[in-house]
Formats: C-alpha cells, sequence, structure tokens
C-alpha cells in the first residue's frame, strides 16, 4: 500500500489514479460526471498496486469538517481481494481520531458500516445512484460533529 499528499504524486501516479477512478465510476458505472472535482490538491490518496498497475485507491479529504473519505474504489478484476477493506483500515488507522464523512453508494453501506459508519441521512440520488451519507465518530471524545451532517 502507498499513500502521498498530492503534491508527493509523480505524474504517473497521479495519471493512474485518476484513469481508475474513470474507469470504475464513469466507464463502469455508466455516470458521466466531472470525476475531476478540484478536490485532490488537499487529499491524502492511498493506494495498491499489483505488478505496477493501481487497482484499488482511495482519498481522505483532510480539509474538510468532517475529514471525508471518498472515491474509494477497485478494479473490477481485483475486487474481493480485500483491498478496498485494507485501504479503509490505513485511512482510520491515520484519521480515526477525527469524526470521518463519507457519502456510500447504498449496495456497499454495509461494507462502511462494518467499520462503524452509521447513515445520517436518507436516502438520496447522486449522478443517477442512490446514496447515503455516514458518519464514524471520533475515537477523540473532545471531537464534536457538526449537526448538519446529523440525520434529523
Amino acid at each position: 500500500m502507498k499513500k502521498k499528499a498530492f503534491h508527493e504524486l509523480t505524474t504517473i501516479e497521479l495519471y493512474r489514479l485518476l484513469a481508475l477512478r474513470t474507469e470504475i465510476f464513469v466507464v463502469e458505472q455508466n455516470c458521466p460526471y466531472q470525476e475531476i472535482d478540484g478536490k485532490d490538491e488537499q487529499a491524502i490518496h492511498y493506494w495498491i498496486e499489483e505488478d505496477g498497475e493501481i487497482v484499488s485507491a482511495l482519498r481522505v479529504l483532510t480539509e474538510a469538517s468532517p475529514v471525508a473519505i471518498g472515491r474509494v474504489v477497485t478494479k473490477a478484476t481485483h475486487r474481493g481481494k480485500g483491498y478496498s477493506r485494507t485501504l479503509m483500515d490505513a485511512a482510520i488507522k491515520d484519521f480515526g481520531h477525527e469524526t470521518l464523512y463519507l457519502q456510500a453508494q447504498t449496495y456497499v453501506e454495509p461494507f462502511y458500516a462494518s467499520f462503524g459508519f452509521k447513515r445520517t441521512s436518507e436516502i438520496y440520488n447522486e449522478d443517477g445512484i442512490p446514496h447515503v451519507d455516514m458518519l464514524r465518530e471520533s475515537t477523540n471524545p473532545a471531537s464534536t460533529v457538526s449537526e448538519s451532517f446529523m440525520l434529523e
């Protein structure tokens, strides 16, 4: 597993990360949207390579409040190997002292729940795919969560 801030990424690493995300989120899920969203520059990027190819990745938006995990992706040919779990474990190890937020496609809600994330919204449609907001409470008792992220 590798982990780098945006400014540490090589051109080829950035290209491969964006190519994987586009392959899955835009092409495989048939969801035309602006994948390059301007948030990567403020993110810590985690990924797994196999034979020199990036096969799984996620990013942590450290400047968001709460800290946000997103773009969790694994190449179709490499699913079922625990790569997303490995990356989530690493991100939670690094940022679990903070309250963590993510937007989950509903079919993977149980996966995120296994890390302690709880649904905080009703199901909503994002780019034609049902999603829910989820939070994982901080392990730091002094941390608080903005009310705007709590289910009403």
